[in-house]
């Protein structure tokens, strides 16, 4: 059992929870996520790793209630215990194994979406803390939706802030400041990472692409297992068949199959949405 000693609400349906979990956060590193199992009927949930402290040893994980299992593990206040909590899993991003001295010299873009800024933290974190200045811009819908921009200002070197309808920073998408950064103002990346909404994703790297710029996404969107035995985050990179969960969840964005992925990514819609009407009759009958 996983003690969660801390609840943040971050923003409408996300809550950031920190997990007693002393040897993951001992072992954690950037780009890699656990698997979070609720309790004795949950369902395996893979969610990217926010932050750790291994003096603590605690990690914390952001969590945005949209389905069925997600919505369960949302109702669970500080004090009580999640089933499991395993991990750390997946490879690690690949920037940590390099010389230190080398990578000091490169110009770092991240490009965040959504609840895709929790993993963006963790990873600007740990460059920052190698003296490593990294970029970011962070995406969202409305203002209400913008999460973690004051941990995520302490750590990079300039934070750029988008929403869709201009209701706080820039008003667009994440694409189209990139446009602004590289294609008006003339900066230069020699490499971009890109983590949130498979869509945004898409395009992220398709604006990259045209730059010339190496691309980085996390495809963690589509895993389901975190074992690679289920098959559902199968996916195409390069034109060779790759898992996400075991051999990613980064890739280089330009090899991506990202319509192959998209696909995939749909194939539960309609038996989640059928799980999502039994866990609200469910929670109904727990209420009365």
């Amino acid at each position: 059992m996983y003690k969660i000693v801390k609840k943040e609400i971050l923003a409408p349906n996300i809550f950031a929870m920190d997990v007693l979990a002393p040897r993951v956060a001992k072992s954690a590193k950037p780009g890699q996520f656990v698997i979070v199992i609720a309790d004795e009927t949950g369902e395996r949930v893979p969610l990217t790793i926010c932050d750790y402290d291994e003096e603590a040893g605690t990690v914390q994980i952001v969590v945005q209630a949209m389905g069925s299992s997600t919505k369960k593990m949302a109702i669970y206040e500080e004090g009580e215990y999640f089933q499991d909590f395993v991990g750390p899993l997946g490879v690690p991003s690949s920037y940590v194994n390099e010389d230190i001295e080398e990578l000091k010299k490169k110009k770092i873009l991240f490009v965040a979406g959504g609840v895709g800024t929790a993993p963006v933290y963790p990873q600007v974190k740990w460059l920052h803390a190698h003296g490593v200045e990294a970029d970011v811009i962070m995406g969202a819908k409305t203002k209400d939706l913008v999460v973690l921009e004051d941990k995520l200002k302490s750590v990079s070197g300039n934070l750029y802030v988008a929403t869709d309808d201009g209701s706080y920073g820039f008003h667009g998408l994440v694409t189209d400041y990139i446009d602004e950064l590289v294609g008006n103002q003339g900066k230069e990346y020699d490499l971009c990472i890109s983590i949130g909404p498979m869509i945004m994703m898409k395009f992220v790297a398709l604006t990259t692409k045209k730059y010339d710029i190496p691309t980085v996404v996390s495809l963690n969107p589509i895993m389901v297992d975190g074992t690679g035995m289920c098959g559902a985050c199968r996916v195409s990179v390069g034109g060779e068949t790759k898992f996400a969960c075991v051999d990613g969840p980064e890739f280089d964005g330009h090899d991506v199959d990202f319509e192959e992925a998209l696909r995939r990514q749909g194939q539960y819609k309609n038996e989640e949405i059928k799980k999502d009407e039994a866990c609200k009759i469910g929670l109904e009958e727990v209420g009365k």
